[in-house]
């Protein structure tokens, strides 16, 4: 299991529009994230800085770049794109994490 990290940001005020718009997520986007090998998806808000903490458990690392091409996700980050920073396709600006530590049972 690859486990990726990576952080985006919220403008600020649409916290509570974040949290609505995920709940619950499309269920298409949820099917599509799943075929592709997710495994598990979390996203955490510091409402202090604004600063969305997304963590998730993947199978492949090319089935998980491949979700940015589908139909679904394209039209996820239409959707989201007046709520976050993005950038011109759309996408959301975001910063992949380094893991340095990691501990299981």
């Amino acid at each position: 299991m690859i486990r990726k990290a990576f952080v985006m940001t919220l403008n600020e005020g649409q916290e509570v529009e974040y949290e609505r718009r995920h709940n619950p997520i499309w269920p298409d986007l949820e099917a599509t994230l799943k075929e592709h090998g997710v495994q598990s998806y979390s996203i955490f808000l510091d409402r202090a800085t604004h600063q969305l903490f997304a963590y998730a458990e993947i199978e492949d690392e090319e089935r998980w770049n491949q979700v940015a091409q589908t139909e679904v996700c394209q039209r996820w980050w239409a959707y989201m794109k007046d709520i976050m920073a993005t950038n011109p396709d759309n996408s959301p600006q975001s910063v992949e994490l380094q893991n340095v530590f990691h501990i299981e049972k």
